[in-house]
């Protein structure tokens, strides 16, 4: 029943992800993606992650979706600037990445088990994930901080208008 559940969410987290890539309106895209980020909470649950799952659906699936879709309004995206052509190049390229992607997810799929069996009892809580994330991690935790101010930089630079 648990192997059932989880392959249904996973093939509702893949095909939510599938329309987030595939589809040319932003705020549908910025929909879907909610759904995605509500299948990884409850993926997330069924690993006993409840710590996990409840700041997936608070930070990602609540705060940092609001910030996209007012993003997304703020731009006023012209419909002729949604829908961009890709060339045979790009198309290859995107094609072997998300090959490559769909190889790593795979992996995952087929040891989802190994990692709950090994897992400790207090994997998920907020002392396990406070430990790890400023014990062994610290370092890790801090380059993607630095990368998301980059990030953040540069999407303030691109939206900058030109008076």
């Amino acid at each position: 029943m648990e192997l059932l559940l989880f392959v249904l969410i996973a093939a509702v987290a893949m095909a939510a992800a599938l329309t987030v890539l595939l589809h040319r309106n932003p705020v549908i895209g910025a929909l879907f993606l909610v759904t995605n980020l509500l299948c990884v909470a409850i993926l997330y649950l069924m690993l006993s992650a409840q710590f996990l799952a409840a700041i997936q659906v608070i930070v990602y699936a609540g705060a940092i979706m609001v910030l996209i879709v007012f993003v997304i309004m703020l731009l006023n995206l012209k419909r002729e600037a949604i829908g961009i052509k890709a060339g045979p190049a790009q198309r290859l390229v995107a094609a072997l990445a998300a090959a490559g992607f769909l190889v790593v997810v795979a992996k995952g799929v087929f040891t989802i088990a190994e990692v709950r069996n090994q897992a400790p009892a207090s994997y998920g809580s907020v002392e396990y994930v406070g430990r790890h994330l400023y014990g062994e991690f610290f370092y890790p935790f801090e380059l993607i901080s630095l990368v998301l101010l980059v990030a953040m930089a540069g999407a303030v630079v691109l939206a900058k208008r030109k008076l």
